[in-house]
């Protein structure tokens, strides 16, 4: 590639963000139509050929979807089964009774944490929305601090702690020791989510919003309003905690046991059987099936059947803006911007313990991808550290860490965390995603200067 050429991919991705930038901040266009236009823009700029450019949008569309499309759609479906049966708010009540109050984003936090590890971070959101929007709903306590509480403890376990396919990949192209690169990770993850919490509790303050009786969002003044109590006649009234929770602990516990039959080569017979039911997109529909059938049974089937019809037409547009970010995230890749810019940087003197960071913060930037950055950081980085006698075991979490820099709008989670938490203003979406995942990246990377330095 020619450095004339590399400037045109640079300027174009320049332009096109732009573009996207100002589509979404100053005209009345939906963010959908942004996004698509905006690819187009930079795939032509960059001189891909017009059918190219379609070919990569549409792949990139249903790619992203082909993850987590459905599972958004049967997501929300169990969130309004879990609303209009009660459940959400007995969930909500059982977890202020065992933890207290005042205490809301520490436990999501770590809630997020821990279930991260195992499962896909989208994945574990979309399942425990439902969970976060009763809380708040019970509390009055702001959606945006428990959802950044939440969604932070999911993000960085994932990006850091194996065995999420990321930084396993990362581990194995570096050829270094899984669980010394898990306890690593897992200790490096602990101050980040401890920061990305109170960040969380502070954004929750500014940007107050709290789901609505209607199920619109509603941003009242905080002084004005008080933690709903329940009457003994009105608690008594709602589901069991057992039943309200099954639907919620019954995918997860499908999930990891998927993961943990994967990962012991148990692929046979039952295995086999229990493997199918934790693919996300089985374990979710079980949940679904499970929900209707222990928390509405009650209920009339017209009025169910109302609920989920309607809860399908608000997953609509999740899932379209959701699959038009992996648009632009594919666009970006198919022009090579990505690898152009970390080429140029693996032929630079930079210290070895920065090479992968940077590259994989670059190229996260670009194209959205926390999964691929690292991967392709590892990649490229691998063979120079080994070369240099650098630590592997750090170059290879370096990568990881710059992976989380800056979650924006090729970033399927970015949309995921604002939609499910009805935050549609632009600006708000960056302070409540963009800002935090930028924190977890900063503080992780000191933690792993500190850590060089030392080892």
């Amino acid at each position: 590639m020619t450095d004339s050429s590399g400037v045109q991919m640079l300027i174009a991705l320049a332009i096109g963000l732009a573009t996207l930038l100002f589509i979404m901040l100053k005209t009345r266009l939906h963010v959908f139509v942004a996004l698509i236009a905006s690819a187009c823009m930079i795939g032509l700029a960059e001189g891909m050929n017009p059918t190219d450019v379609g070919t990569a949008i549409t792949n990139g569309f249903g790619g992203t979807l082909s993850s987590i499309g459905i599972i958004i759609g049967l997501g929300i479906m169990l969130g309004r089964l879990f609303e209009m049966s009660g459940a959400a708010q007995r969930m909500a009540y059982t977890f202020l009774k065992l933890f207290g109050k005042n205490r809301e984003e520490e436990v999501l936090a770590l809630t997020g944490f821990i279930v991260s590890i195992p499962i896909f971070c989208e994945s574990s959101f979309i399942i425990l929305s439902p969970l976060t929007k009763a809380i708040s709903r019970q509390t009055k306590k702001s959606i945006v601090g428990l959802s950044i509480a939440l969604a932070s403890g999911l993000v960085i376990t994932h990006t850091l702690v194996p065995p999420t396919p990321g930084p396993l990949g990362v581990a194995g192209t570096f050829g270094v020791d899984i669980g010394q690169f898990m306890l690593t990770g897992f200790g490096i993850a602990v101050l980040p989510t401890i920061i990305c919490m109170i960040y969380a509790k502070k954004l929750g303050k500014k940007i107050y919003q709290i789901p609505g009786e209607t199920g619109r969002w509603i941003r009242p003044l905080p002084e004005t309003v008080s933690p709903t109590v329940l009457s003994d006649a009105a608690e008594r009234a709602l589901p069991p905690a057992f039943l309200s929770f099954a639907p919620l602990i019954t995918p997860i516990v499908l999930i990891i046991l998927n993961r943990v039959l994967t990962s012991l080569e148990q692929t046979e017979g039952v295995a086999a059987f229990f493997i199918l039911l934790g693919r996300p997109i089985i374990a979710i529909t079980i949940a679904l099936i499970l929900a209707s059938y222990t928390l509405v049974i009650k209920k009339p089937r017209r009025d169910v059947l109302a609920e989920m019809e309607d809860s399908i037409k608000s997953a609509g547009s999740i899932i379209l803006v959701t699959g038009a970010g992996g648009s632009l995230g594919q666009i970006i890749k198919s022009a090579g911007v990505g690898n152009y810019i970390a080429s140029g940087i693996a032929a630079t003197s930079l210290p070895i313990i920065l090479l992968p960071f940077i590259i994989a913060t670059l190229i996260r930037f670009i194209q959205g991808s926390g999964t691929v950055a690292m991967l392709t950081a590892a990649g490229i980085t691998a063979p120079i550290v080994a070369a240099a006698g650098g630590n592997m075991i750090l170059a290879g979490l370096a990568a990881c860490c710059g992976s989380l820099f800056f979650s924006y709008f090729n970033d399927s989670f970015f949309w995921v965390v604002n939609r499910l938490s009805g935050i549609s203003d632009t600006k708000e979406q960056i302070k409540v995603w963009s800002v935090t995942t930028t924190i977890a990246w900063a503080v992780s990377f000191i933690e792993l200067l500190i850590l060089d330095i030392f080892i």
